[in-house]
């Protein structure tokens, strides 16, 4: 699916910084799936959504999850622009869940970040960064692939160094589908950290 107007718009003035200053590489761009998926990342910093998606512009958005915290006026009309919906944090929202499904069988590329919060220590952190089976469940429910990624330099930004990602082959989860959800998001998520691990350490 290709990117909303504002998505498209925010890319476009952030691209001479991401590309130039800060030399963005990307590898893996081959095992990306044509169709919807959902597209599984470390979360070191609040920046990691642009290496994340930056490659695959202007052909192809993300859809992200946006914490509810974010959405006050003027900053919702911004966000949703951007193609994002909101989530609230640790309440089991079932409506955020349905909307990601829907999105990846729609033929879209959800973004998530299974660790739910950023690694790095900041402004109004209070949760601490722990895998979640949100990811895994969505892909299992949409029926579409749970792709694994990682960024890296996000977190040291200010030393302007290079941004990497990576983006790996799905993960397989095929034998997972029609077992108790439960059950099967767990392995899935725990199949899907262990390929985000491995990608990190490919850096």
């Amino acid at each position: 699916m290709r990117p909303a107007p504002l998505y498209s718009l925010i890319a476009a003035l952030t691209w001479p910084l991401v590309r130039g200053v800060y030399r963005l590489e990307a590898r893996g761009m081959e095992n990306l799936p044509e169709g919807g998926c959902v597209l599984a990342c470390n979360h070191v910093s609040s920046f990691d959504p642009w290496p994340l998606g930056m490659p695959l512009w202007p052909e192809r958005g993300l859809r992200f999850m946006a914490k509810s915290e974010l959405y006050w006026f003027p900053l919702n009309k911004v966000i949703d622009g951007a193609g994002a919906f909101p989530v609230r944090r640790g309440q089991g929202d079932t409506v955020a869940m349905d909307t990601a499904v829907e999105l990846a069988r729609a033929g879209n590329m959800v973004a998530m970040f299974p660790e739910g919060t950023r690694r790095v220590k900041g402004l109004m952190k209070t949760r601490e960064a722990r895998p979640r089976t949100g990811a895994a469940r969505i892909a299992l429910e949409a029926g579409v692939p749970l792709v694994p990624a990682a960024v890296s330099g996000t977190d040291r930004l200010l030393r302007l160094g290079k941004l990497r990602v990576v983006y790996g082959r799905p993960v397989n989860i095929d034998d997972l589908r029609g077992l108790d959800m439960h059950d099967a998001a767990q392995q899935a998520t725990d199949r899907l950290m262990d390929r985000i691990y491995e990608l990190e350490a490919s850096f």
